[in-house]
Parts: C-alpha cells; sequence; structure tokens
C-alpha cells in the first residue's frame, strides 16, 4: 500500500500602501510566474517560522505577520497535492540580503495587476489571488488558531 503524503508549504500575503509583495520565478515555461513568498516547511520547523524564513530568503525583506489566513489545499495538475498554510503581514524592514537562486525579481503590485498577471496564466497556481482576496475581505484567523509544540 502507497502511502499518500501532501507536500506542507507557507505563503504570506505582504500589504504596503495598496500594493502586494510578489516573487518573479523561472519554472523552466515560456514565460516567468508570480507568487507570493512561499516555499516548503523544513523538517521540525513551526509554521510560522517558516513562513517568516521563506520572506525573508525570497524577498530580502523582514515582515510582521499579523493574521493567519488558513489552511488551502490545492490539488495540482501534476497530481501533487499541497497543504499550504498562509499568513498575512507588512513589511517592516528591507534586509539587503541575497534572493534565492529561482528569484528573478521582487515586485510590489497592485491588485489590478495580479489580476492581469492571472488571465495571462502567469500566477504559480490559483492560491495567489485567492489569499489575496481573503486577506482583502478580512478572512483572517487569530494566530492561536495554529497550535504547535
Amino acid at each position: 500500500m502507497t502511502r499518500w503524503t501532501p507536500l506542507v508549504t507557507v505563503a504570506t500575503v505582504v500589504e504596503r500602501a495598496g500594493r502586494f509583495l510578489m516573487v518573479e520565478e523561472d519554472r523552466g515555461g515560456p514565460y516567468t510566474l508570480f507568487n507570493q513568498p512561499a516555499g516548503h516547511l523544513e523538517p521540525g520547523e513551526r509554521v510560522r517560522d517558516g513562513a517568516l524564513r521563506e520572506v525573508e530568503e525570497e524577498t530580502a525583506w523582514r515582515v510582521g505577520i499579523t493574521d493567519y489566513l488558513g489552511l488551502y489545499v490545492y490539488h495540482a495538475p501534476d497530481g501533487k497535492t499541497f497543504h499550504s498554510h498562509a499568513f498575512f503581514g507588512m513589511a517592516l524592514a528591507h534586509l539587503g540580503n541575497d534572493l534565492d537562486r529561482d528569484i528573478l525579481a521582487i515586485h510590489w503590485l497592485t491588485l489590478e495587476e495580479i489580476e492581469a498577471l492571472e488571465r495571462d496564466g502567469r500566477l504559480r497556481s490559483p492560491l495567489v489571488l485567492r489569499r489575496i482576496r481573503d486577506a482583502l475581505a478580512g478572512k483572517t484567523f487569530p494566530m492561536e488558531v495554529i497550535r504547535e509544540r
């Protein structure tokens, strides 16, 4: 019997003055793709700590996470299932460190610019815009709903 194991990821919606922090990635296709700062949780890592780490590694920004957006389940076309913990936060300071090698650039984009990227098929997954819309609608949970030892 094969054991099914979803991939656990973290993502953070970061808003500043009506713009959202996005990363542009080279995923080997004909176009670059856009995503929130996001990535896989590392073994033994707390979910919130993983989100903070991914933001720093991918964008060189330190953020303050204020809310939990929830657990988003995504069944990718390649058959993989992702359990993505999403957070909402604010930019605190630019750190100036080098970006992860897969990140081509960071951008502060408006909702309209992100919606245009979606129409062009340039968002990494449908979760990207859904997380932003949930954050804008105030669909958040207190951080205490995550119980980790």
